[in-house]
């Protein structure tokens, strides 16, 4: 999890970011899908091949490729698209929880659009994996 403190002028421009946050998300989120999609049907494929295989050869199940871990870190050695696609399924659901939360943040967000320009105010935003959790207005 990464907290950051960004610091903005005014409260037009905390939303600008979280839009522009959004936007990002969306489209980081759509390459992933796009991805998922395509790793899901050679996943499909794999899966029938192996299973016809294991069937012809008399096996139950051929054996999945070794996972190791070293430092905390897992290894898959001589991964395969199922492997991938584990990994992507896990990637697209962080990026729908943040675009979520990113969505909540905006909503909560509405009476920034009401305060508009701002002279002599700064606002401190602490910020979890990119989405507003806290915001500080200090005045100088």
């Amino acid at each position: 999890m990464v907290v950051s403190l960004k610091e903005f002028d005014s409260a037009i421009e905390i939303v600008k970011a979280v839009d522009q946050e959004i936007s990002e998300t969306k489209n980081t989120l759509n390459g992933y899908l796009r991805r998922l999609e395509d790793i899901r049907m050679l996943a499909e494929r794999s899966r029938r091949i192996r299973e016809i295989v294991s069937k012809f050869a008399g096996k139950k199940a051929i054996v999945e490729s070794a996972e190791v871990s070293v430092s905390g870190i897992n290894l898959v050695l001589e991964a395969k698209a199922v492997h991938e696609l584990v990994a992507i399924e896990e990637v697209v659901r962080s990026q729908q929880e943040k675009l979520v939360a990113l969505q909540r943040a905006r909503e909560g967000l509405k009476w920034a659009d009401q305060i508009g320009e701002t002279e002599e105010v700064k606002f401190l935003v602490l910020e979890k994996n990119g989405v507003p959790e806290r915001i500080l207005i200090r005045y100088i």
